[in-house]
């Protein structure tokens, strides 16, 4: 199962429309997870058009609120936690965000900008960092996390 991860949109506000290269990295993905900040449901729409989306509200979606703070679902038998991962100082985001899920495996989150991936007390956790927005980053990127069996690969994209 191949799953593209993105967060951070802020569409309109830091871009006019995703990034066309987006759709390239995307497009063998199973299912593409957005972990909030979308601010607009055009990116939902857009993102749908390449394969189902699963997303969570970020503290940015003031016109979003219909979407849950957090979700935790289960993907190619795999437990996976989805939030967006506001407040709070950003360097200790993975150890607030890890009390939200007692059964996940990977934990998908956004929020800083700053891409991640990495394991951290058995745990796997993925920040795709914002694909239109450098302000705690170097560089724009996505993600994308395969899962075969028990095993998980995860890397981030750079736009």
């Amino acid at each position: 199962m191949k799953l593209g991860i993105i967060s951070d949109t802020h569409i309109p506000e830091r871009a006019p429309r995703l990034p066309s290269r987006i759709f390239d990295v995307f497009k063998d993905v199973d299912l593409i997870l957005h972990a909030g900040d979308i601010e607009t449901a055009v990116v939902l729409d857009e993102l749908k058009s390449v394969a189902p989306v699963t997303a969570v509200a970020g503290n940015m979606d003031t016109l979003l609120r219909h979407l849950p703070y957090k979700r935790e679902i289960k993907v190619a038998n795999q437990w996976i936690g989805l939030i967006h991962g506001a407040g709070g100082p950003r360097n200790q985001i993975r150890e607030r965000i890890r009390n939200e899920f007692l059964q996940a495996r990977l934990i998908i989150y956004g929020h800083t900008h700053h891409p991640f991936w990495g394991q951290e007390g058995g745990v796997y956790y993925m920040n795709p960092g914002s694909p239109t927005d450098t302000v705690f980053a170097p560089f724009c990127s996505v993600g994308i996390v395969e899962i075969c069996g028990d095993s998980m690969q995860g890397d981030i994209i750079v736009l």
